[in-house]
């Protein structure tokens, strides 16, 4: 990389424009190299019961054993995780890859019908989840690949007494544990205890061996893997770990407050993966949907840092007793997954005293490629300048560079970059087989600060998840009084785009209620619509394609 960005004079103090040869040849060793370093240090706490480092790694390595040789997975096998932060996660996911498996990351609030699509096209070989989705599970069995089922409760590693609690309120009192059958489940506390009887045999795994499929719309709509290696998220790790340096101190124990869910790549790499290899506790919340009692748990603590998406910050910021939080620790928050909001962040700043700036990346790379200085230099309404060793770049659609403050599509190279998705043609996902294509429009300003001017093509950003309006089209599409359907995104004030969906009705007795029920069996909430409308017909092309801009254009021409 040449040493003539404009961005490289905006850099911290001390922060270099190289990561340097990697320090681990796999996950595996980074993970065993931190556990040794703070043995006796708190690296998960959830509900009030923690994990140490040396812990995380005994139950790691036990869950390992028994994956290896209780249930005969081999290297490169995948296994899907599908639950929320709890304290199994870390234990699930550093075990499987102890084991020299692959882990396929999964919302837990994906329906069947999604589960489906991602465990068929992964070929998962097995499968742990949170009781409260197994019976999602029960009713697509027969249609998964996967031999295994591995299935946890929400109490499981609180304790016994507190546990037992736990598990009585989810079950009995919350009703959160649908009824379900799935013979030959194994729990994950019969797991441990056989794991613990078992040796692991040390799987031969290297940088360039894949370590996780994380699961994304990408930039043409159809959900598929992108391909992580060891290589990737170790360069990235080796990034961020240089640009968080000035919220972390090897002398003082800080807390991260974990409310972005592991299961996202964010939650992932910098909750999960930088947390634990510098020695940081992670706070695990596992309902931040839960205002108040985040707010309740968040005073219980003495946090220095926090990661979060625009949405977080502004529930919480409506909160009262989170203004009650002691915020003498905080050393700021960074905001990812979709933009924050000036408003947002200059009333963050007003209450705790600190900065929150904002950062960019995609599943697709692991994810960080640019994020504003964690000090002075950063600028609001941007996403920041690139990672070390990463270079970010404006083309147009002919693959050709652009000039500072030529708008274009962001495209970006640098070794935390995916190889690609999991067997699916990558012909057009990159530009001279380098470059990856974010699907993204923005420029670089006369700083080197990158701006995101608008999205390519029709996807919706929904509280930072991507939605693409084909899937919901094809769900509505099905249902049997629908005749034809289009999806766009409309701006919203708290999750920055919620859904509209367009309706031509092929029996006139469909209505608004129906169709939402409908919508909430075959899809995510964040991908249900907030609005429908029904319509006699729908602009099209002179070949009958639907025309979604020409519905943007009109709902904007109705806001202005």
């Amino acid at each position: 990389m040449t040493k003539d960005f404009p961005w490289f004079s905006k850099y911290p103090a001390g922060i270099p424009h190289e990561i340097g040869p990697l320090e681990y040849q796999s996950l595996i060793e980074l993970f065993k190299a931190a556990s040794k370093k703070y043995k006796e240090r708190v690296a998960y706490e959830n509900m009030g019961a923690t994990l140490s480092f040396a812990q995380t790694d005994e139950l790691s390595t036990a869950f390992a054993a028994y994956l290896q040789k209780g249930l005969g997975l081999k290297k490169g096998d995948r296994i899907a995780i599908q639950m929320p932060n709890v304290l199994q996660f870390p234990v699930a996911f550093i075990g499987a890859l102890k084991a020299g498996l692959i882990v396929v990351n999964t919302n837990p609030l994906y329906t069947p019908r999604e589960m489906e699509h991602q465990f068929k096209d992964a070929g998962v070989s097995a499968v742990i989840i949170l009781e409260n989705f197994a019976s999602h599970l029960e009713q697509i069995m027969d249609k998964i690949p996967a031999k295994h089922v591995i299935v946890t409760s929400m109490g499981d590693m609180l304790g016994m007494f507190k546990g037992a609690l736990v598990n009585f309120v989810v079950r009995s009192i919350k009703k959160m544990v649908p009824a379900y059958s799935l013979p030959g489940v194994i729990s994950f506390k019969q797991a441990l205890k056989k794991g613990h009887e078992l040796t692991l045999d040390k799987p031969e795994v290297n940088v360039e061996d894949i370590a996780v499929l994380q699961y994304t719309g990408g930039t043409t709509g159809v959900a598929k893997g992108a391909q992580l290696s060891h290589r990737n998220i170790i360069a990235h790790n080796m990034m961020v770990t240089h640009w968080f340096k000035p919220y972390m101190s090897a002398n003082r124990h800080d807390i991260m407050i974990t409310a972005i869910p592991m299961y996202h790549i964010f939650g992932l790499t910098v909750n999960g993966v930088l947390m634990y290899s510098t020695g940081v506790k992670s706070v695990l919340i596992t309902n931040p949907r839960d205002i108040p009692g985040f707010a309740k748990e968040l005073k219980k603590h003495k946090f220095t840092i926090m990661t979060g998406v625009n949405t977080l910050f502004n529930s919480l910021l409506h909160n009262e007793e989170f203004k009650k939080c002691d915020f003498s620790y905080l050393h700021g928050a960074i905001g990812g997954a979709m933009a924050v909001q000036d408003a947002v962040a200059n009333k963050w700043e007003e209450v705790t005293g600190t900065p929150v700036v904002e950062g960019y990346g995609l599943s697709e790379t692991s994810p960080v490629l640019c994020c504003n200085p964690l000090d002075s230099k950063h600028r609001r309404g941007t996403i920041g300048i690139p990672m070390p060793s990463t270079e970010v770049a404006i083309f147009d659609d002919d693959g050709n560079q652009l000039p500072q403050g030529q708008t274009g599509e962001i495209c970006a190279r640098g070794p935390q970059v995916m190889r690609g998705y999991w067997q699916k043609d990558n012909e057009g996902v990159f530009f001279h087989n380098e470059w990856f294509r974010t699907g993204d429009i923005g420029l670089m300003d006369s700083d080197g600060f990158f701006k995101i001017v608008d999205r390519k093509k029709d996807m919706i950003k929904v509280s930072g998840f991507n939605v693409f309006p084909n899937e919901i089209e094809n769900v509505l599409a099905s249902h049997p009084k629908v005749l034809e359907v289009a999806a766009i995104g409309v701006p919203d004030a708290k999750s920055g785009e919620v859904i509209k969906a367009f309706i031509v009705k092929k029996d006139p007795s469909l209505n608004e209620e129906e169709l939402k029920k409908f919508s909430h069996e075959n899809l995510t909430n964040y991908k249900v619509p907030k609005y429908f409308e029904f319509r006699t017909e729908l602009p099209k092309t002179n070949v009958g394609k639907i025309l979604r801009r020409s519905l943007k254009e009109q709902e904007a021409a109705k806001a202005a």
